[in-house]
């Protein structure tokens, strides 16, 4: 017997864990319990030696002082207060007009906002919730399939898991060993890939089933003109000059026609040297701004002068779509062009969020007290996994655990290959029982060094798995997205608060049936990221290729001086 357990400690170690969670313990007491009980048991089976374990504080101090985890207090922060601050309702409202009568309009309005406030927020819970407040019941209203409305609204909540800044590709980033930015930049396409697919849904829906995904009736149309048109056009013809005016700015172009007339304005004016990337970023801040100026200056004018040329429809889109954008240049633009480390970016959103607020009038203490309250639980809980997953690893590493995966699974048939389609599916099952947290605290730190091993990319394989991951918000029946909409989906007949009518509740059964189409098209993603890496590789043409684990001081002859070996 004592023979077995230590040939077979590694595979016992892992599979008590999974009875320990399967049991209902909580994750951090469970990863610890097993690490300190299995440490114990290696000590007097003569595995390892008792000092073995002293490294524990050393472990527990390295997590403590992380400060590229500082990020995820920041951006839970910013996201929790602007859900508060009601950009979701002025963004679901505008966006839901903005489309109008088109058939399907108000679910591409809800994936639109979804993206938008991934953007921002970063907070799955945050987004799902706001947005099943707020459109589920005016999609109810109109005659939305209960199913459509559901899934719509719980699969765009879950884009804040992969669209940057996501808590959990920081978290992805620090137990792969990689930069947060490059995770972020890596993620970035295929977020916004995902938000194409749900709305590419919608429309194959509106066409085959119209009565599903209705548009609004005329009644229901605001922002009109005197003359009852919609001023459609005034919005495209400022889209366009600001994309315009974006683009000259930054291409250099200005600098260039202004230099024969005003040197020193052109010297001020031209462009740094740019890659791709700070170009597109950079240009659309441009555009932001000048259409914010426009928009400023026909308000001004309408009230002084009473002329203006910007229609009501457009004034309202610039104005609600402003603050989003430029909080999304703030965070992630400044991360993108290397003005700011992920850490730095969360903390001016969230000094973004708490300006937001401010401006709308919506910051109190009671306010304030809920999200940073709600911060620290986040925090913390992330923290506690982690700390276990500390104490778990290095009893694990310390009985060769870590050998034993890595044989596992490189004996795999098919290489590359052979692995990539194991490790989705051991994911893709995992995500039935797992939250994204314990999936990149348990299971990135044993198949993380064999994907290096094989020679994959760690940031192509961190997003593919985080894509994959973003399934355990959307699996029935344990799927967090779903709780977080059954939790705000009326669960009795109700009467609708503009129209009267007695409107029947969403079954649970409902909001499970919607959500298998989005996890299908989930996995359509993992695959459409695996067929085309270069979704996500495209971060090399615009980052650092030194990795920062692997900088080694050489010591050189004393004749010469150190060499620095940057590998």
């Amino acid at each position: 017997m004592t023979a077995f357990l230590i040939q077979n400690m590694a595979p016992i170690m892992f599979a008590a864990l999974v009875v320990f969670l399967l049991l209902g313990y909580p994750v951090a007491f469970s990863l610890a319990a097993n690490g300190l009980l299995f440490g114990l048991l290696g000590i007097e089976l003569g595995l390892f030696r008792p000092d073995f374990l002293q490294a524990l504080p050393e472990r527990v101090f390295g997590v403590m002082s992380n400060e590229t985890l500082l990020a995820v207090p920041f951006f839970t922060f910013m996201g929790l207060i602007l859900e508060r601050s009601g950009m979701a309702e002025d963004l679901l409202d505008t966006i839901g007009q903005l489309f109008g009568r088109i058939r399907g309009g108000l679910g591409y309005a809800v994936v639109f906002v979804g993206a938008l406030l991934a953007a921002t927020t970063g907070v799955v819970a945050a987004s799902v919730i706001s947005m099943g407040l707020i459109s589920l019941p005016i999609m109810l209203r109109y005659g939305y399939d209960r199913r459509v409305a559901s899934g719509v609204i719980a699969a765009s909540g879950t884009l804040a898991q992969i669209i940057p800044p996501s808590l959990v590709l920081i978290i992805m980033a620090d137990q792969l060993g990689r930069s947060v930015g490059d995770m972020y930049e890596g993620a970035f396409l295929p977020g916004l890939m995902l938000a194409g697919l749900y709305a590419g849904y919608i429309f194959v829906v509106s066409m085959v089933s119209p009565k599903a995904t209705p548009g609004l009736p005329p009644e229901a149309i605001g922002f009109r003109e005197e003359n009852g048109r919609r001023g459609m056009t005034s919005l495209a013809v400022l889209t366009v000059l600001s994309g315009l005016v974006g683009w000259v700015v930054m291409s250099g172009r200005l600098s260039t026609a202004l230099e024969p007339f005003a040197p020193g304005l052109a010297a001020a004016l031209a462009p740094p040297t740019m890659n791709g990337a700070d170009f597109v970023v950079l240009t659309m801040f441009v555009a932001i701004l000048f259409a914010f100026v426009v928009a400023i200056a026909n308000r001004i004018a309408v009230r002084t002068l009473g002329i203006g040329v910007l229609s009501k429809i457009c004034q309202q889109v610039v104005f609600v779509m402003v603050p989003p954008l430029f909080l999304i240049f703030l965070v992630l633009g400044t991360i993108f062009i290397g003005l700011a480390t992920p850490t730095e970016g969360g903390a001016m959103g969230a000094l973004g969020a708490v300006v937001l607020a401010i401006v709308k009038r919506r910051l109190d203490l009671g306010l304030l007290r809920q999200a940073t309250y709600a911060t620290a639980k986040l925090s913390a809980f992330a923290v506690f996994i982690l700390i276990g997953a500390r104490v778990f690893s290095l009893t694990f590493y310390g009985v060769n655990g870590h050998l034993w995966v890595e044989h596992l699974l490189t004996s795999l048939p098919g290489g590359q290959i052979g692995f990539l389609i194991f490790v989705n599916l051991f994911v893709f099952v995992l995500a039935f029982f797992l939250d994204y947290f314990e999936l990149a605290f348990i299971i990135i730190p044993l198949i993380g060094p064999v994907a290096e091993k094989l020679g994959i990319d760690l940031i192509w394989f961190g997003v593919m798995l985080g894509v994959n991951m973003q399934t355990s918000f959307m699996h029935p029946p344990f799927g967090f997205a779903l709780f977080f909409l059954r939790s705000v989906a009326p669960k009795e007949p109700y009467h609708d608060r503009l129209t009267g009518k007695l409107t029947a509740p969403i079954s649970t059964a409902q909001i499970y049936w919607g959500a298998i189409p989005f996890v299908i098209i989930q996995l359509i993603g993992v695959a459409l990221v695996i067929i085309f890496p270069q979704l996500v590789m495209h971060y090399k043409g615009t980052a650092t290729t030194v990795d920062p684990s692997k900088i080694e001081l050489q010591m050189a002859p004393p004749d010469t001086p150190p060499a620095l070996d940057l590998r």
